[in-house]
């Protein structure tokens, strides 16, 4: 008999019914760093679960250029039993993710796309709104610079 805390209390019900899973064990695994921080993964489970990436610094050594970047996939077969796949980028531009069952957004309507081409061709940018759009939103300190050059967090 195994010893279980609930069977002290009369018609108790497990608080996690799902809690216990049977044992998946890990099939195939692979998992190397290099000394210049690059690395690579991979596993494969007993129930088909399967996860990849590599990742590396790019622009090494130059300041204000290094971006961490990741490549790679998982995917699993979902409770409905439909195979899910999702393969990714993370980088400087942020995490972009694909897969045949995530939604994607609606095309740009046409008019929109010709009125926007119009806008950049017409509306010059002024070389001010540039530099400071340009410029480090965040100091290391976590303050924004102000035009008055007073540090002011982001809140004030």
């Amino acid at each position: 008999m195994t010893f279980h805390p609930f069977f002290f209390c009369k018609n108790a019900q497990q608080p996690f019914p799902n809690a216990i899973r049977p044992f998946v064990p890990i099939t195939s695994y692979s998992n190397d760093v290099s000394y210049d921080g690059s690395y690579s993964y991979a596993y494969t489970t007993g129930d088909g679960q399967q996860q990849q990436a590599q990742g590396y610094l790019k622009n090494a050594g130059r300041k204000d250029l290094e971006a961490q970047s990741v490549q790679g996939s998982y995917s699993y077969t979902s409770p409905e039993g439909q195979l899910i796949t999702v393969t990714y980028i993370a980088d400087e531009n942020g995490f972009r993710a694909e897969g045949a069952h995530l939604p994607t957004p609606p095309p740009i309507p046409e008019a929109i796309q010709k009125s926007l081409a119009l806008i950049a061709q017409t509306q010059p940018v002024s070389a001010q709104f540039n530099a400071a759009y340009n410029q480090p939103r965040f100091h290391q300190t976590g303050h924004v610079p102000s035009a008055s050059g007073h540090n002011y967090n982001r809140f004030g």
